[in-house]
C-alpha cells in the first residue's frame, strides 16, 4: 500500500464542537448574530471580495502555488452568501444525548455498515494488519460522516474556502486551507468541478479538510492517485492512516457500556481517568454483570444523559476518536456504532426522555449558579466543563444526585435558589 504523504502540517479540526455531559451545542459561530449584523457581514464581504482575491493571489504565490493554478482558479472564485449564513447560524435549542445518539446509531447505519464489512472484508483486514485499526471502526467513522458516501456535500470546496478566507472571523485558518486545496489540485490532478463538499470545506467520503487531505490521505487502491471522493479504498486507508498517526492503540477497544452500583457517587463521573481496577473496586461492571477486570488500564466514566441514562467506560482510543471530532457524543456514537457493526448488542439501558432546553434557558441557569456562589464563568448557554462542575457542586450542596446534569429537578432548584 503506497504511503503517499502529502505534507507535514498539523491538522486543524474542521469542526468546532462545544460539548456537555447531557447536552451538546454544535456551531462554528461563537456568538449569536442578529439579522442586521448578518446582513452587514454579508454586505461587507461581498464589497471586499474582489480585493481579497487579489490578496489571496499574492499569498498563493508566496506559498508556492503554481502560477498556472493562481491564474486559472483564483479570479474565478465566487462569494457564497449561504456559507456566511451557515457560519453565522446558531441553534436555538441544545441537543440531548438521546436525541443525538438515536439519530446516528440506528438500524440503517448498522445494517449498511455490516454490508460494507462484507464488501471490504479483505481490504479492511489488510488495513488492520498495517495500521492496527479494526475495520468496524473505520466503517463507523465513514457511516457517521457521509452515510457511507451517500452524502458528501454539494458545495464548491474552493468557493466555500475562499468565502471564509475573505471573512474576518477565521481568515487565517481558511486562507491556509484554500492554499492547500489549490496545491492538491496540482499534486493530485483534482478539478474545481469535482471538489465538492461541506459548506466549511470538508471533502470526500471521510470529510477531510485540505490540511488533513495533505497530511494523512494515502493511495489505498494502488492507482497512484489519492481521490477521497470516488475511491472508497483511498478513503478507508486514509482514515486508518490518520487514526494511526494520532496514536491509536491496537488491541484496545474504544470503551463499553457499563452498569453502576446502587448509590453510586456520581461526582466521580466525567472527570479524571482512573485504572480499570479502581472502577471495578467501586462496583462498576459490564452490562452482563461480569467484572471489568483488575487491569491497570486508564479509563474514564461517562454519563452523557445524567444518572437516569446509560453509563460508559472510555479507554485511550476514545481520546483518539475525539481528535477526529471533539465531542463526547460523537465519540460514544462512533464507538457504539462500531461495536454493533461488528455484531455487538445495543445499549442495555433505555435512553431517557429529556427536556428540550433552549440556549437562553441554559444561560439563565448559568447566571443563577454564579449568583448563588457556584462560579461557572460566562453565561453563554453552553454546558461545558465549568458549568458541569458548578451544577455538580450545587447538587452536592443541596442533597441532589451530583451527576452534573441539568435535570428538571436540578434546574428548578437552581432557579428557585436564585429567586430566594
Amino acid at each position: 500500500m503506497k504511503q503517499a504523504f502529502l505534507g507535514t502540517l498539523n491538522w486543524t479540526m474542521n469542526k468546532t464542537v462545544l460539548v456537555s455531559i447531557g447536552i451538546t451545542f454544535f456551531s462554528l459561530s461563537l456568538q449569536a448574530m442578529t439579522p442586521e449584523k448578518l446582513a452587514k457581514r454579508i454586505s461587507d464581504n461581498q464589497a471586499g471580495f474582489a480585493q481579497c482575491l487579489s490578496e489571496l493571489a499574492v499569498k498563493a504565490k508566496e506559498a508556492g502555488v503554481s502560477d498556472e493554478r493562481i491564474r486559472d482558479e483564483i479570479p474565478s472564485l465566487s462569494f457564497v452568501k449561504r456559507v456566511i449564513e451557515l457560519d453565522s447560524s446558531q441553534p436555538e435549542f441544545v441537543t440531548t444525548f438521546p436525541n443525538y445518539f438515536s439519530k446516528r446509531v440506528n438500524d440503517w447505519r448498522i445494517n449498511k455498515g455490516r454490508e460494507m464489512l462484507v464488501k471490504h472484508k479483505d481490504f479492511l483486514r489488510e488495513l488492520t494488519k498495517t495500521y492496527g485499526i479494526p475495520g468496524h471502526y473505520l466503517l463507523s467513522f465513514w457511516g457517521l460522516e457521509t452515510n457511507f458516501g451517500g452524502y458528501k456535500g454539494k458545495m464548491s470546496t474552493l468557493d466555500s474556502l475562499a468565502t471564509l478566507a475573505c471573512d474576518y472571523r477565521r481568515s487565517d485558518y481558511f486562507t491556509n486551507e484554500l492554499l492547500l486545496a489549490l496545491k492538491l489540485m496540482d499534486s493530485q490532478g483534482l478539478s474545481k468541478q469535482n471538489m465538492q463538499g461541506s459548506w466549511a470545506g470538508a471533502m470526500g467520503h471521510t470529510q477531510f479538510m485540505p490540511t488533513a487531505y495533505t497530511n494523512y490521505a494515502i493511495d489505498g487502491d494502488g492507482d497512484d492517485q489519492i481521490d477521497l471522493w470516488n475511491s472508497e479504498k483511498d478513503a478507508l486507508a486514509s482514515a486508518a492512516n490518520f487514526l494511526w498517526k494520532l496514536g491509536w492503540k491496537p488491541g484496545l477497544r474504544w470503551g463499553r457500556e457499563v452498569i453502576l452500583p446502587n448509590n453510586f457517587d456520581f461526582t466521580q463521573a466525567n472527570k479524571q481517568y482512573r485504572s480499570l481496577n479502581e472502577w471495578s473496586d467501586m462496583g462498576i461492571a459490564k452490562t452482563d454483570g461480569s467484572s471489568l477486570g483488575n487491569l491497570d488500564i486508564p479509563a474514564k466514566l461517562l454519563v452523557p444523559a445524567g444518572h437516569k441514562g446509560p453509563a460508559f467506560i472510555a479507554y485511550h482510543n476514545f481520546k483518539i476518536i475525539l481528535r477526529w471530532n471533539n465531542s463526547e457524543f460523537y465519540g460514544i456514537a462512533v464507538g457504539q456504532l462500531a461495536t454493533q457493526i461488528a455484531g455487538g448488542v445495543g445499549l442495555s439501558k433505555p435512553l431517557p426522555e429529556l427536556p428540550r432546553y433552549s440556549i437562553a434557558e441554559m444561560a439563565n441557569m448559568q447566571r443563577a449558579l454564579n449568583k448563588s456562589g457556584f462560579d461557572v464563568g460566562g453565561a453563554d448557554g453552553i454546558i461545558g466543563p465549568s458549568t458541569r462542575a458548578g451544577i455538580r457542586e450545587f447538587q452536592a450542596a443541596n442533597g441532589l444526585i451530583a451527576d452534573g446534569f441539568p435535570s428538571p429537578e436540578t434546574l428548578n432548584a437552581i432557579m428557585g435558589a436564585d429567586r430566594n
